[in-house]
C-alpha cells in the first residue's frame, strides 16, 4: 500500500481522481437520478407485466367464453339432429302411410277393372250365344220351312225375324 503514500506513483492520482469523481457524482445527485432512472425503469416494466396479466385475463375470460358458446353450439347441433331424425322419422312413417293407401287404391281400381271387363267379357259371351241361337234357330226353322210347303204368314214372320237379328 506504498501507492497511496507515494504521490509520484500513478496509482495514487488514479485513486484521487476516483474519489473526486466520486465527489462530483454525489454533489451533483447522480445517485439520485439514476434510482429514479431505475425506479422509472421499474415502473415502465411493472406496467408491462400489469398490461400483460390483464390481457392475459382477458384471453382467458374470451377462452372460457368461446369454449361455453362452442358447448352451447354442440347442443344446439345434437337438438337439431335429434329433430331431424324424428322429422326423418315421422316423414318416413307418414310415406309408408302414403304408399299402402296408394296400393290398397290401386288394387280397389284394379279389382273393379277386371270385374268390369268380367261383365264386358260375359255379356259379349250371352250375345254371341243368342246371335248364334239365333242363327240355329233361323237354320232349323229355314231347313223345316223348307221340306214343308210354304206358309205366306211363316214366311213374313221368317223375314222379320232375320231383320231383327241382323
Amino acid at each position: 500500500m506504498s501507492f497511496l503514500t507515494d504521490p509520484q506513483d500513478a496509482h495514487f492520482w488514479i485513486m484521487i481522481a476516483l474519489v473526486v469523481f466520486g465527489a462530483v457524482l454525489w454533489r451533483a445527485n447522480v445517485h439520485k437520478l439514476a434510482g429514479k432512472v431505475l425506479d422509472d425503469a421499474g415502473a415502465k416494466v411493472q406496467a408491462q407485466l400489469d398490461e400483460a396479466q390483464r390481457l392475459r385475463e382477458e384471453a382467458q375470460a374470451l377462452l372460457a367464453q368461446i369454449q361455453t358458446q362452442k358447448a352451447d353450439t354442440e347442443r344446439a347441433a345434437a337438438e337439431m339432429l335429434k329433430l331431424a331424425q324424428a322429422d326423418a322419422d315421422r316423414l318416413r312413417a307418414e310415406a309408408a302411410v302414403k304408399l299402402e293407401e296408394d296400393v290398397r287404391r290401386r288394387a280397389v281400381m284394379a279389382e273393379r277393372k277386371i270385374a268390369l271387363a268380367e261383365a264386358q267379357a260375359a255379356g259379349e259371351v250371352k250375345a254371341a250365344a243368342a246371335d248364334l241361337a239365333a242363327q240355329a234357330a233361323e237354320a232349323v226353322l229355314a231347313a223345316r220351312i223348307a221340306s214343308a210347303s210354304t206358309d205366306p204368314l211363316i214366311d213374313a214372320g221368317l223375314s222379320q225375324m232375320a231383320s231383327r237379328f241382323s
